[in-house]
């Protein structure tokens, strides 16, 4: 069910939960800032998951809450991603949902990164 991102971060969230360490994911990256992981639910061949350390809700709250350095830190952290798993050549797509409209379902910021295959157009019609 898509959320409210102008509602209190939920400190219940999977993605705040995952990063305690309550939940396991299968993470590709992490550093002080963020935490990358693979979709438990692929969109595409290759998909993944990043994540500031921050309790932000979204990229709204993120900007406006967020320091210098985690912001600088975050962004950093989504082009390593896309580095390290050789997709810069072949190319990649970054999505960021924000609130109902767009569908967004935790309240968490996270940016997906998909890749491994010909992505089509950015929406269907």
């Amino acid at each position: 069910m898509p959320i409210d991102a102008t509602l209190p971060y939920d400190e219940t969230n999977i993605f705040a939960r995952i990063l305690r360490g309550e939940l396991p994911s299968k993470t590709v990256y992490e550093d002080e800032f963020a935490l990358a992981f693979h979709d438990i639910n692929p969109q595409a061949p290759l998909h993944i998951l990043v994540i500031p350390k921050g309790p932000y809700v979204s990229w709204d709250d993120f900007s406006e809450r967020g320091s210098e350095a985690e912001i600088a830190g975050f962004v950093r952290a989504v082009g390593k991603v896309a580095r390290d798993q050789g997709l810069v050549a072949p190319g990649y797509r970054l999505l960021a949902n924000v609130g109902l409209d767009s569908h967004q379902e935790i309240p968490h910021l996270h940016v997906h990164i998909f890749a491994g295959q010909k992505l089509g157009p950015m929406l269907a019609r």
